[in-house]
């Protein structure tokens, strides 16, 4: 066992960060500034009737480069709150959607 010099803290080795959750989706609006709002899908099964059912949740996920757009399906990461509705980030863009050209 080492000798510690006095006033000196014990580093101890450093915690495993708990992986985040990520979600993949599309995003439905690119509107605001390094802001997108991202639309989740997926399949909730009726608990009577055990029919699947479509549903959806919207989120905003912060967009720092402005660089997702409208149709693209992109991986957000949760992190922590940036506003009062936003605590999400933009991780990827998984497929662009077809940027429209001028004609």
């Amino acid at each position: 066992m080492a000798a510690e010099a006095p006033g000196q803290a014990v580093v101890s080795p450093a915690k495993k960060r708990n992986k985040r959750p990520t979600r993949l989706g599309v995003v439905t609006s690119d509107k605001r500034d390094k802001t997108i709002t991202v639309t989740v899908s997926y399949l909730v099964k009726h608990p009577k009737y055990g029919k699947y059912i479509r549903r959806r949740t919207l989120l905003h996920a912060h967009d720092e480069q402005n660089e997702a757009a409208a149709g693209d399906k992109v991986e957000i990461v949760m992190c922590r709150p940036l506003s009062k509705t936003k605590c999400w980030r933009l991780v990827r863009i998984v497929d662009q959607a077809p940027r429209g050209g001028a004609a």
